[in-house]
């Protein structure tokens, strides 16, 4: 099953965004690259089918990929999960205003919660005070206030705006 339209990869190749910037790749690692954007198959075994393709064994493609990461050919290798697939449709971005001196303990509190797929840190400002974002996916938007208000009580932080999503729109990585 390939994972093309359901949003079940994150492969940043923004380092590599043009022909130039793959220079110094042998013809294998440059294949691979192109491969990986299209996403990773929801497999058992994700990179058989690239082995086979590029006539190499799976842990040689498990090897490349690592040294592209290293040698910042790919700036990241994740998965992004396709929630509406999965059936949440309701979607908040949570901001919080939290402590400077609680950011790293909170934002791994935060983090924590199943229902929270992004928890990331912010500069705030004196017009928006809100240093932390952490994003809630719910079956509802009654859902997403309810973890909210748990995260909430579990941190201690109490001055918080719930947003919602209205509308996805698309969502694919940089291509080269």
């Amino acid at each position: 099953m390939s994972c093309k339209n359901t949003d079940f990869k994150d492969v940043d190749f923004s380092k590599s965004e043009s022909k130039s910037s793959l220079s110094g790749l042998n013809e294998t690692d440059e294949l691979l690259i192109r491969l990986m954007q299209d996403g990773i198959p929801l497999t058992h075994s994700p990179f058989s089918e690239y082995a086979r393709q590029l006539g190499i064994s799976e842990e040689d493609v498990v090897i490349r990929i690592q040294a592209l990461l290293e040698n910042d050919k790919i700036r990241r290798f994740g998965a992004s999960v396709g929630h509406l697939v999965i059936g949440f449709t309701a979607n908040a971005m949570c901001v919080w205003n939290v402590p400077a001196d609680c950011v790293s303990d909170v934002g791994q509190r935060m983090a924590s919660f199943d229902e929270v797929s992004h928890c990331y840190e912010r500069p705030a400002s004196a017009e928006w005070p809100y240093n932390m974002y952490t994003m809630i996916h719910g079956k509802s938007a009654k859902d997403c206030e309810a973890v909210a208000s748990k995260i909430s009580k579990v941190t201690g932080i109490s001055e918080y705006k719930l947003v919602f999503s209205e509308k996805e729109f698309k969502k694919t990585g940089v291509r080269i």
